[in-house]
């Protein structure tokens, strides 16, 4: 049964830390773009209260989720329980990008620990407006077996070698 909060709960927060993985899904505008839609891993992923979450951004193959939240500020969070007890949890909001070197990314990145560095494109944030619950009772089971430290590394590297600001300005 599908529920509607206006807010995280405690326990919604709670499920929400749980989780190794989530989605994210943003659109433009026009009828005819396409969504965009992507998995987020490693511990990137904090609630600043019971409105606001926010993950971090690393670069990647484009911006688009920057992109449209710059168009129309439409940005989608779900999560997902594989585990023992189903549950699907839906975000709906605005999306707000703080770009690096901008007071609120200096001033939110330490929340993040040892995730938050140079190698970061940008935080994202969530200024929720609903939340949707539903069973979750059609998620297989999975279990985790850890991260992929690949796109981690790459970016730390990229970095290093003073590299990160010409691909990011290259892939947006």
């Amino acid at each position: 049964m599908a529920r509607k909060y206006p807010v995280l709960t405690d326990e919604l927060a709670s499920f929400i830390r749980e989780q190794k993985i989530f989605f994210t899904a943003t659109a433009p505008s026009a009828a005819d773009g396409r969504v965009n839609l992507s998995p987020k891993g490693y511990d990137t992923l904090r609630i600043f209260d019971p409105s606001t979450v926010g993950y971090l951004d690393y670069p990647g193959s484009g911006n688009k989720t920057a992109l449209h939240l710059a168009e129309n500020g439409r940005l989608t969070m779900m999560f997902c329980s594989f585990a023992e007890r189903p549950l699907l949890l839906r975000l709906y909001g605005r999306g707000e990008v703080l770009e690096r070197g901008g007071e609120k990314f200096r001033e939110l990145g330490p929340a993040f620990g040892e995730r938050f560095g140079p190698w970061v494109r940008q935080i994202i944030l969530l200024h929720i407006e609903e939340v949707l619950t539903s069973c979750g009772e059609g998620v297989p089971f999975f279990t985790y077996q850890g991260e992929r430290e690949d796109l981690h590394r790459w970016a730390v590297d990229l970095e290093e070698k003073g590299k990160l600001e010409e691909y990011v300005a290259s892939h947006t």
